[in-house]
């Protein structure tokens, strides 16, 4: 009688949840090895980016950090109900920046820490997520994305909380939506789709969420269900939609993601697309030569060469669609890494793409499915290895692991400091003409101020259209009382980009300074138009309305600027010298007063604070500020008018 031949099954996904062995019965992890495991991998995180942790403000996270006019509660209000008055509309990015400065203000090590353990946190989360699916080797996927160096840029720049904290809240839907998929309760769904939310008001890639559950539930089951699967998932489509769409907007009417640098054909979009993909695939395989700016490419339908990318990201599509009877594992994993980088492939604008196409940064999300694939790939190799494999397997996933451990800690040294992380980044991109900004920036701080003019007049001459660099080169230029030259250069930045408020303002300025009021005055309004909150603005119109004897107009802008800003005491010695002008005598003498509790040191304010004493009477007391502001500085004894 002939032997009957064992079956053999070709597994085309992870088995599913419900059938999963639990750890209890399998024993594949306890509960203290899962301790353990976190345990390590937060220690592995923070030493791994020890080297960055002492490191300062880079690029623009000055402009993330809550700005003065936004640390009161009505600063938080504004950050949710005001579109432009955080860098970007990210409502709760930004209430998360305004409460860390109430803990730690300005201190960037604070800042660091939270976004190192924004980080881990969300390693540790992907690990509960993959064991949730029961997706193989959910740890080694973890460490994979925690140290791998391509996260570095995320990690390391202050900015880019915007990308750990909004994958946490990400992670955090993605494992309540399972668990609502598998126990079908009402609360999970409210649960996850309000962490998606969440997702959404920190930064909006994590509108691919639903996407990326679909692919990772036909990984799991082989097809799905409209009822089951697609109609849950609907609302969070049209949700993500929505902010999508509305973050594309405020990208290009408000940010500046349009003009001459975004205009590319639908054929030079499709190879923008193609290669992006190919470069970030390279760089998760072979993170070398990373870089804070890399040159943007030229991309030109008349070169054959560039068609390639494309084709090669749809031979890969192809190649998974043909694969998986056998295997879904290769095609779920591109599908995951392709939609999770959609919205940075060049289909839509996003500013960045005035300086480079591709920014580590951009797929610190979409690298999830990758790292959860090559995880995957290695367990079920090693599960099915020899015994020789298996006996060296922990030495071999130690070296890939500390490898990329190496290569981040080396990748992190670049941020111990602005001036190292330039310097390396112009060594290998020395075209790179953001870089020329940032470099022109540190010279300036160090106050080598004709170095910095020098380096953004060649930036002019490289990219004519650079609304950072006219504009620097106005602020510059104002400050060595190079009037004129900076008033080109203002109004240039201002025909670049004349969204952007901070031109208009240092345009005003300039004008103020040369004389031409009428003018400033126009300038500023403008800039208040753009944005109605902002104390610089308001103190510079009312200067400039008070030099013209609109006196009261003035005030009005002055007590605007101090309900936003009540420290703002230059601009409450000018309402007090403007309330004294206009024979406000009470009035201008309690502003004088609140400026000396602030600055007891500001000599003019005790100087005009004795003539409004003594118009109003007040003979002995004026006597006392005259003394203490000549003692503050001697040149007050000269007679003189009323500042």
């Amino acid at each position: 009688m002939p032997k009957r031949k064992p079956s053999s099954r070709r597994v085309a996904g992870p088995p599913s949840a419900a059938t999963a062995p639990s750890s209890s019965r399998a024993g594949i992890f306890s509960q203290s090895r899962d301790f353990w495991l976190g345990a390590l991998l937060f220690a592995a995180v923070f030493i791994v980016y020890l080297p960055a942790l002492n490191g300062g403000f880079i690029w623009d996270d000055d402009a993330h950090v809550t700005k003065p006019a936004l640390r009161s509660l009505a600063g938080l209000a504004r950050i949710w109900f005001e579109v432009g008055a955080s860098q970007q509309y990210y409502p709760l990015l930004h209430s998360a920046f305004w409460l860390e400065h109430r803990m730690w203000g300005d201190a960037a090590l604070g800042y660091h820490l939270v976004n190192l353990i924004f980080h881990a946190s969300a390693a540790y989360l992907l690990a509960g997520l993959l064991r949730r699916l029961a997706i193989p080797g959910a740890w080694l996927a973890a460490f994979l994305f925690a140290l791998h160096p391509v996260q570095v840029e995320s990690v390391a720049w202050i900015t880019e909380q915007k990308n750990t904290l909004s994958l946490i809240f990400y992670l955090l839907a993605a494992i309540a939506y399972v668990r609502f998929d598998q126990k079908r309760e009402r609360t999970f769904y409210l649960l996850a789709l309000g962490l998606f939310l969440c997702g959404l008001l920190t930064k909006t890639v994590t509108a691919t969420l639903p996407a990326a559950l679909l692919v990772g539930f036909w990984w799991q089951r082989g097809k799905l269900g409209w009822k089951r699967d697609v109609l849950p998932l609907l609302p969070w489509f049209a949700l993500g939609a929505t902010t999508g769409l509305f973050t594309a907007w405020v990208e290009r009417t408000i940010i500046g993601a349009e003009g001459a640098a975004f205009d590319l054909s639908a054929v030079q979009r499709g190879l923008l697309a193609g290669r992006v993909i190919c470069f970030y695939l390279g760089k998760l395989f072979w993170p070398v030569d990373l870089m804070f700016f890399y040159p943007r490419w030229t991309v030109d339908p008349a070169k054959i060469w560039q068609y390639g990318f494309p084709l090669a990201v749809l031979g890969l599509l192809a190649a998974g669609w043909w694969w998986r009877g056998r295997s879904r594992a290769p095609l779920a994993v591109l599908l995951l890494f392709i939609g999770s980088l959609f919205p940075v492939l060049g289909f839509l604008n996003v500013f960045p793409f005035i300086f480079s196409f591709v920014a580590d940064h951009f797929q610190y999300l979409a690298s999830v499915g990758i790292f959860t694939g090559i995880a995957a790939g290695l367990t079920c190799f090693f599960a099915s290895a020899s015994a020789n494999v298996q006996k060296i397997r922990p030495v071999l996933v130690l070296v890939l692991v500390t490898t990329l451990g190496v290569l981040t800690v080396r990748q992190a040294r670049l941020y111990r400091g602005a001036e190292t992380l330039y310097q390396t980044m112009f060594e290998r991109n020395p075209d790179g003409w953001m870089l020329l900004i940032m470099q022109s920036s540190l010279l300036h701080d160090k106050g080598q101020h004709d170095e910095a003019i020098s380096l953004l007049e060649r930036v002019v001459e490289i990219r004519p259209d650079s609304y950072e660099a006219h504009h620097n080169l106005g602020v510059y230029l104002q400050e060595e009382n190079r009037l004129e030259a900076a008033i080109l250069h203002d109004e240039r930045a201002v025909q670049i980009n004349p969204l952007r408020p901070e031109s208009h303002i240092n345009l005003g300025i300039a004008l103020k300074k040369t004389g031409r009021k009428e003018e400033a005055i126009a300038r500023l309004q403008q800039a208040l138009r753009l944005e109605p909150n902002l104390p610089l603005t308001l103190h510079h119109l009312g200067d400039a309305l008070g030099s013209v004897g609109r006196g009261e107009e003035a005030i009005k802008h002055y007590e605007h600027a101090l309900r936003i800003d009540p420290n703002y005491n230059v601009v409450r010695y000018n309402l007090g010298t403007t309330l004294a002008q206009l024979g406000r005598i009470p009035e201008a003498i309690t502003q004088f007063e609140a400026v000396l509790q602030r600055d007891p040191t500001f000599a003019l304010a005790h100087y005009n604070l004795a003539l409004s004493l003594s118009a109003a009477g007040r003979t002995e007391e004026a006597l006392t500020h005259i003394q203490e502001a000549v003692r503050l500085d001697p040149s007050l004894a000269q007679p003189r008018s009323s500042q």
